[in-house]
């Protein structure tokens, strides 16, 4: 039996599918506990995208059902990740009359804003994935987070607009809602990611995230503390293990092993000298490779595979007209910024500050997630949480004002008269 108060999280990702349950403290409802998680080898998913529904099914069944079995109750929502080629943003403004121009800006006033943001021209094929405001305007007054209970006559806002496609969308749903699970809300990988690794601090100052995945790059930039920028690179680290295949003539497997575990390596890999070999026979390769430089790997190989993926980008940045506006620098996340250099490589290529990001916000059993590689799936999960409004509410209705425009003056006799004539 499903528990109504639970907030579950689904990443669907190229090289693997993440669940997690999680339930808020009785203590503290602010504080949230992980209750079930599970992650397995994903299948039917290419670059973010599903390509097979049936394989997408059974890997995402497989997967929830694991976390089901340890939370030890079943779930009948999730919010779900969405990424790929195909996302794209934009920028958008929105103005609105305040509803009362002499009372106070309400979250009615704040709905209708949104939604004359929203109101852009895009073709059949694309749909909104979210609005986010960057920032509200009353009566010239920039600048305003939150204008709730200000007054003003006109209220405008300058909003994030992040679109997929239809047909992107409609495949992860219904392998969603194949499982008999509902869809809290889809929500962008690179926003996910955002919620678990980035600081109010960073935000304000400016930063960019890029969160490296296995098929793709998704890359958010923060501006003035709000998401000014979103994009996805279509290649991630499943790239390195491609050339480390080729490279040595090994299986896709075998180059795996070797990137996780010259990755694990203590020390600074820009040290390695030529004469440091690694015994591949120990590792389990089974084919003809006995021994490897350490250098020749990472110089020879992954080096020029980083180089290329944070060239795309310096070029993605420069794209967007925010390249100088983010002085607190890179922050690299997902399972493809644990690349041995990565670090290194980045700050070298597109020459701002860098540091490794690991997500944080959740309580109970996080030590399964407590790796980059887990950031969208922790984020999804904060996300849930923070959606404080939901996005479909009744406005509110002040009875006080409502009562104010009926006369109540001798109220108790005209009713008891009315009564009264209808006695013998």
């Amino acid at each position: 039996m499903a528990k109504p108060n639970s907030i579950n999280a689904i990443d669907i990702g190229s090289s693997k599918v993440t669940c997690l349950i999680t339930l808020p403290s009785s203590e503290n409802p602010e504080k949230i506990n992980v209750v079930g998680v599970a992650t397995l080898p994903s299948k039917g998913i290419r670059k973010g995208q599903i390509v097979n529904i049936e394989e997408a099914v059974t890997s995402i069944t497989d997967c929830v059902e694991a976390a089901e079995r340890m939370a030890g109750f079943n779930i009948n929502s999730a919010f779900i990740s969405v990424s790929g080629e195909h996302i794209k943003s934009q920028n958008s403004q929105g103005v609105v009359a305040i509803t009362e121009p002499e009372g106070e800006i309400t979250q009615e006033d704040i709905f209708r804003v949104i939604e004359a943001a929203r109101a852009i021209s895009l073709p059949s094929s694309r749909e909104i994935i979210h609005v986010l405001p960057r920032e509200y305007v009353v009566d010239s007054q920039k600048g305003i987070k939150d204008p709730v209970g200000m007054s003003g006559v006109r209220l405008e806002t300058e909003a994030h607009l992040v679109t997929g496609s239809t047909t992107a969308i409609k495949n992860i749903t219904k392998c969603i809602n194949e499982i008999g699970i509902e869809v809290s809300a889809l929500v962008f990988s690179g926003l996910a990611s955002s919620h678990s690794i980035l600081t109010e601090t960073e935000k304000e100052l400016g930063v960019i995230l890029v969160d490296i995945g296995a098929g793709v790059t998704n890359i958010s930039i923060y501006v003035e503390g709000a998401c000014s920028y979103s994009t996805v690179i279509p290649i991630g680290a499943r790239k390195i293990t491609d050339d480390l295949a080729i490279g040595l003539m090994v299986s896709l497997d075998s180059a795996e092993k070797i990137k996780h575990h010259i990755s694990t390596i203590k020390g600074d890999p820009t040290t390695f000298k030529s004469t440091d070999e690694i015994n591949l026979a120990k590792m389990g390769i089974k084919e003809d490779v006995k021994k490897i430089s350490r250098k020749t790997l990472t110089e020879g190989i992954i080096r020029p595979r980083l180089n290329e993926i944070f060239s795309m980008v310096t070029s993605a940045i420069k794209k967007s007209g925010f390249a100088g506006q983010a002085p607190a620098g890179i922050v690299l996340t997902g399972g493809g910024s644990q690349t041995i250099i990565a670090l290194d490589a980045c700050r070298r290529v597109i020459q701002l500050p860098t540091r490794l990001g690991s997500p944080s916000g959740l309580h109970g059993l996080t030590e399964e997630i407590d790796s980059p590689a887990y950031a969208t799936a922790v984020g999804l999960i904060n996300f849930g949480a923070s959606r404080v409004v939901p996005e479909k509410t009744l406005p509110s209705i002040n009875f006080g004002s409502v009562f104010k425009k009926f006369p109540t003056k001798d109220v108790g006799k005209k009713v008891s008269g009315f009564f009264k004539s209808f006695l013998p």
